[in-house]
């Protein structure tokens, strides 16, 4: 089998197979709360390392093997490239200060609410066509996340204004972020955009490491190893699959199952570390999952009307 041959097998198995694989990337990008927690390394350190770390396995394969894809990038989509990296770094560098600055119930709504930025700039923006059904899924999957918050109103306002402000943050960084690579990954290959989103994100945190004198060396054994294991999890299990994936789902897919993040951390932080889920977080993961279920089931029976008309013509 010839190394053509097998890209085209793999690329066929990623599209046929590709919702299941992002809500796989979900399940690790969730476990980024546990590895954040853990890590006692400032947020703009955490951030550096993660991509860091990351970069040599996105960095080799594309400057060894697809150097001439490199090349054939036009400006625009380069420039795009580089601004959906600038945007990924404002939202872990915005979610992980959050997270530091208020409780996790208000970070956690407002963070999930970027479902609703990729909407928006999908239908007034882009102009496509969005069902009323799919919609519906979204808005009952947030619900959902709102349940899992806890719904305690004196929670819920006691957060910090700035963590809550910088948790809102994160949620725009990661909408555009999103939105961004499912256009350009329309003409730009997988790896290749991949390796240069992520390098735009890395020169940002070198910049910020720069800016905020924040030092590189000095954390514990400890907080390197984890975050060698968050940058395995989190930033090439999920950040890197996600990217891949927007060559054949749309962006509001991704988003909208990314926005029940909050379920699998759930399920993790009971495995992990033993946390008994309280009444309304059971009752809200329940109706996240039958909001993401709605959608996928829509989306589904959109797709495939779709097909049928194409089909007829």
């Amino acid at each position: 089998m010839t190394d053509k041959d097998k890209m085209e097998r793999k690329k066929s198995f990623l599209e046929k197979y590709v919702k299941i694989i992002v809500v796989l990337a979900v399940v690790a990008g969730s476990s980024s709360g546990i590895f954040g927690a853990a890590i006692s390394a400032p947020s703009m350190a955490i951030g550096f390392w993660r991509l860091t770390l990351g970069m040599p396995f996105f960095a080799v394969p594309v400057l060894l093997h697809q150097r001439e894809q490199l090349k054939a990038i036009e400006k625009k989509d380069l420039l795009w490239t580089f601004a959906a990296g600038a945007f990924l770094f404002g939202h872990f560098f915005s979610w992980f200060t959050a997270v530091k600055l208020t409780n996790i119930a208000s970070g956690v709504v407002l963070a999930a609410l970027h479902p609703l930025v990729v909407l928006v700039v999908t239908v007034f923006v882009f102009h496509r066509h969005v069902g009323r059904r799919p919609v519906m899924g979204i808005v009952l999957a947030l619900l959902g996340g709102v349940l899992v918050a806890g719904l305690d109103k004196s929670q819920l306002s006691s957060g910090n204004f700035k963590g809550d402000v910088l948790a809102f943050m994160a949620a725009m960084f990661m909408g555009f972020y999103f939105v961004i690579g499912n256009e350009v990954r329309r003409r730009v290959a997988g790896p290749p955009y991949v390796f240069l989103c992520f390098l735009s994100c890395w020169i940002c945190f070198c910049i910020g490491m720069v800016v905020t004198k924040t030092p590189a060396l000095g954390y514990s054994a400890h907080d390197y190893v984890l975050l060698v294991g968050l940058t395995l999890v989190c930033q090439i299990g999920a950040h890197a699959v996600f990217n891949l994936c927007f060559g054949y789902v749309d962006s509001l897919y991704v988003s909208a199952w990314e926005s029940g993040e909050s379920v699998f951390a759930i399920i993790l932080s009971l495995i992990f570390l033993h946390q008994i889920p309280t009444s309304w977080e059971v009752l809200g993961a329940a109706v996240v999952v039958i909001g993401l279920l709605y959608y996928n089931y829509c989306t589904g029976l959109e797709e495939k009307a779709r097909t049928e008309i194409r089909g007829n013509k």
